[in-house]
């Protein structure tokens, strides 16, 4: 769904529940959330705290995000996730007026705070800190900078995504090999042949790695 279509939806529903404040209020920070995302977060961590979407209508407080405010589960955890680890660990981030002193992004935020679980060497989670509560790094910066080290991906994982990344592309690649008309068929039918032998090798490593 389009971020247009969404607002539009956003802003018909706050007109439909005009009569109740509190509900208009988390339609309205949820159309706001991109360059708020505190607000949001705050509310939701108090409305799924009271139970209110009960009185909305709702039969879990995950569907009446996901259809209310059409926020994925996943989001919904990062940002209340977010707010709760920088409610405990860093209340001043959270008073920041989110101009004169931004306010670091939800999913770096959340990067920052499973970081904080693992067992990181303590200079490198100093220097993650620094660039995502004082320098406001986003997370694909902090993933090429830090993910290797704050999240290790050990060698049979790295493994089995290889080969499942290969598996992939010479299955997508002999189907369409079968359909095209652009390659002449001979060379088509050489390279199917190869692609074979490709996936019954890949089938045996993970065999191997089974």
């Amino acid at each position: 769904m389009r971020e247009t279509k969404v607002v539009a939806q956003l802003a018909a529903a706050e007109a439909n529940h005009a009569d109740d404040p509190e509900r208009v209020e988390l339609l309205r920070r949820a159309r706001r959330f991109k360059s708020s995302w505190v607000e949001l977060a705050e509310s939701l961590t108090r409305v799924r705290r009271t139970g209110q979407w009960k009185a909305w209508g709702y039969d879990s407080f995950e569907n009446y995000a996901r259809r209310e405010l059409h926020l994925k589960p996943e989001t919904v955890d990062k940002l209340t996730g977010s707010f709760a680890f920088l409610s405990a660990s860093r209340p001043e981030v959270l008073a920041r007026d989110g101009i004169s002193t931004p306010i670091p992004n939800y999913q770096a935020v959340d990067f920052l705070r499973r970081a904080e679980a693992e067992n990181v060497p303590s200079d490198t989670l100093e220097s993650l800190r620094r660039r995502v509560l004082d320098e406001g790094a986003p997370l694909p910066a902090l993933n090429r900078e830090f993910r290797d080290q704050v999240f290790p991906v050990d060698e049979d994982t790295l493994h089995q995504r290889e080969v499942a990344g290969l598996r992939n592309v010479a299955t997508r690649l002999r189907q369409l090999l079968a359909e095209t008309r652009t390659v002449p068929r001979k060379l088509a039918s050489e390279v199917s042949t190869t692609l074979d032998h490709l996936l019954e090798v890949l089938e045996d490593r993970e065999e191997e790695a089974a």
